[in-house]
């Protein structure tokens, strides 16, 4: 039986300079039924519009320029136009980071969230309203039957969030993806939201693949994680063994800047990476992160590394494992 969604070889390009820029290359990557993942980089890196492409909504000038996007096999980028809306919401969910901008202001939650009810499963009003109530009920609005009626404006930043979650989940997709659902929330409402993904992926059965920049949220709440730097995954692995044994130079340099409570700040200051992320359309020849790179080898300014396999499950972009392939063939 396939993967829920499998992607291979997705490269995504925007004209810079006259010319077609990869800004997402080569990304390989699968998420099960009822698995949550993790794909973590810092902001630019790629993430939101890999996002996007699973639900072919690249913004133009933006082109998805090859690879394969699977839905339990099937073949996204060959649907027409009205095939994919279908999947849009029915199969596929998405929640935007900041919902007072993904919210239509002028249209009530409850209609919003009905909305989709009546265009996807053809539910009467009246029906489409009662569920978007049991919905927002279930992603904890308190008195969901009186908030129903509420704007946009008239809900805490925590709530809109849920009314988003409540919108994604409508029409029960088999994948929600959850485009940085944490962003602007204070640390307690963070928790809460990041609770209510994992109940609700265990009580619907949900795959959850979760975009963000914050290490601890990953640690917290997945069960895989992807790293993303300038628009390539750079390691993958399960959380319990990525967390305890990084292999990519860039995985452990963000990994040592996270501060850990019960532990001193180094002398000092926390440790950094130097340099900077680079410019999409001026990345250095070979690796994109050797610059920046304490473990750096000559190959690397000449050589685009490939995927290599350290562990079971567990890979890097990196030519520090050459050897290790050489010692496994």
């Amino acid at each position: 039986m396939p993967p829920l969604l499998t992607v291979e070889g997705l490269t995504i390009t925007f004209p810079i300079e006259g010319r077609p820029v990869p800004v997402v290359q080569d990304v390989t990557l699968s998420v099960e039924r009822g698995q949550f993942v993790g794909l973590v980089g810092e902001s630019g890196c790629g993430k939101s519009i890999t996002a996007l492409a699973l639900l072919r909504l690249v913004p133009k000038p933006g082109r998805i320029e090859r690879g394969s996007i699977r839905l339990e096999g099937k073949e996204l980028l060959e649907l027409r136009d009205e095939e994919i809306r279908r999947v849009r919401g029915a199969r596929i969910g998405i929640v935007f980071q900041e919902p007072m901008t993904s919210l239509n202001p002028v249209f009530t939650i409850g209609f919003q969230v009905a909305e989709s009810l009546r265009v996807h499963q053809k539910l009467s009003r009246g029906a489409a309203r009662a569920e978007a109530i049991r919905l927002l009920d279930r992603v904890a609005i308190p008195a969901a039957r009186q908030r129903v009626d509420d704007y946009p404006h008239q809900l805490s930043g925590g709530q809109r969030q849920r009314a988003m979650i409540a919108m994604a989940l409508a029409c029960g997709p088999d994948l929600l993806i959850a485009d940085e659902p944490t962003t602007a929330l204070d640390v307690t409402v963070q928790a809460q939201i990041l609770e209510l993904l994992d109940r609700l992926r265990g009580e619907l059965g949900l795959a959850v693949l979760l975009i963000t920049h914050d290490l601890a949220v990953v640690a917290e709440t997945c069960d895989r994680a992807l790293v993303m730097y300038a628009g390539r995954i750079v390691e993958e692995g399960s959380v319990a063994g990525l967390f305890e044994a990084p292999s990519h130079p860039y995985t452990r340099g963000l990994l040592a800047a996270v501060p850990r409570l019960g532990r001193p700040a180094p002398r000092g200051g926390l440790p950094t990476i130097p340099g900077r992320v680079p410019d999409a359309g001026r990345l250095p020849e070979g690796c994109a992160f050797h610059p920046r790179c304490g473990d750096v080898l000559e190959i690397c300014s000449r050589e685009d590394p490939p995927v290599f396999d350290i562990d079971d499950g567990h890979t890097a972009r990196c030519f520090l494992y050459t050897a290790t392939e050489e010692s496994k063939a």
